[in-house]
């Protein structure tokens, strides 16, 4: 297994502005490479430990073995997060933290057929308990609607051509592993296409991992809870790796910041809006030397908000 490498985790840290004695709640722990950092700047605070994939749960108590004092762990989907909070005894945290991407891990790993690299089960799934797979998107939903993710998700040029030569080839015989979407994805696209530096099927990939984990209404969803679950001065700190999700992030913050929706040409607000949210820092971006430890960082975006 590749070494993994947290992305923008200095800045995340700084960030969060972490108290020894505060609550934190890292949403989506991975590996724990966040999570340990916060860990070791606890006392007699805690640290919330989410992750949907149960071998990411498993994986980080070792690592996290030496803080295991201060920290709960969760398994469960971040959707969840007012539940999770809930039952974790958390009214409310000094910092939550969410890390948007597909960890290295689970590209690296070839079963979960998240990679486009490598020959793999159509699975695509985060929590492997889930009943939805990308086979199934693949291979039964509509021409229309594979369209669509690809579409809106992808946001792919070739959406159209794509989600047809899926279904003729699924007319044939079923598409089973990833290398077989590839070559159906490359045969939909220009000569031009397959020449630009980015892969082809990341696009495509990218839509069908958000339409088989249901990942942008969640996001949004979780997002609203977390800010509605931070104490004053309380920090939430999203890292976001794709336009669509930035997006998400950025509205959702607003949306707490600067959402009142009375005209322009009133005099006072009289829609009853009350800002709860205030950004404070413009997004951040790995640095050189973060790039070159780690390509997969180039497209991370973090966004940094705090509750008034």
């Amino acid at each position: 297994m590749a070494a993994h490498v947290s992305v923008l985790l200095d800045e995340c840290i700084e960030w969060l502005n972490i108290r020894p004695e505060g609550v934190y709640v890292d949403g989506t722990l991975g590996l724990g490479g966040h999570s340990e950092e916060i860990a070791k700047r606890l006392s007699t605070g805690r640290l919330i430990a989410i992750d949907q994939d149960e071998t990411a749960i498993a994986r980080s108590r070792e690592r996290l073995a030496p803080w295991q004092d201060r920290i709960t762990f969760v398994h469960d989907n971040f959707r969840n997060l007012s539940a999770i909070l809930d039952r974790t005894g958390v009214d409310k945290a000094d910092g939550m933290l969410f890390d948007l991407g597909v960890s290295s891990p689970q590209l690296d790993e070839g079963e979960r057929g998240f990679s486009y690299m490598k020959d793999a089960p159509l699975d695509m799934r985060m929590d492997q308990s889930a009943a939805l797979t990308a086979a199934e998107v693949v291979n039964t939903w509509p021409e229309e609607e594979l369209r669509r993710i690809l579409r809106d998700y992808g946001e792919e040029r070739y959406a159209k051509n794509i989600a047809a030569a899926i279904v003729r080839r699924r007319e044939q015989k079923s598409v089973e592993s990833t290398l077989e979407l590839v070559d159906i994805i490359k045969s939909a696209m220009p000569g031009a296409a397959l020449r630009e530096k980015q892969h082809p099927a990341k696009r495509s990939f990218q839509a069908l991992r958000i339409a088989v984990n249901d990942e942008l209404g969640a996001e949004r969803d979780m997002l609203l809870t977390a800010m509605d679950r931070l104490r004053p001065g309380g920090r939430l700190c999203v890292i976001s790796f794709h336009s669509l999700e930035d997006r998400i992030v950025k509205t959702a913050i607003r949306e707490k910041e600067n959402g009142c929706t009375c005209p322009p040409d009133f005099p006072v607000c009289v829609c009853g809006f009350r800002q709860t949210m205030k950004t404070v820092t413009k997004p951040i971006t790995a640095g050189e030397e973060e790039l070159r430890r780690n390509p997969r960082s180039r497209s991370a975006r973090l966004r940094v908000a705090e509750r008034l």
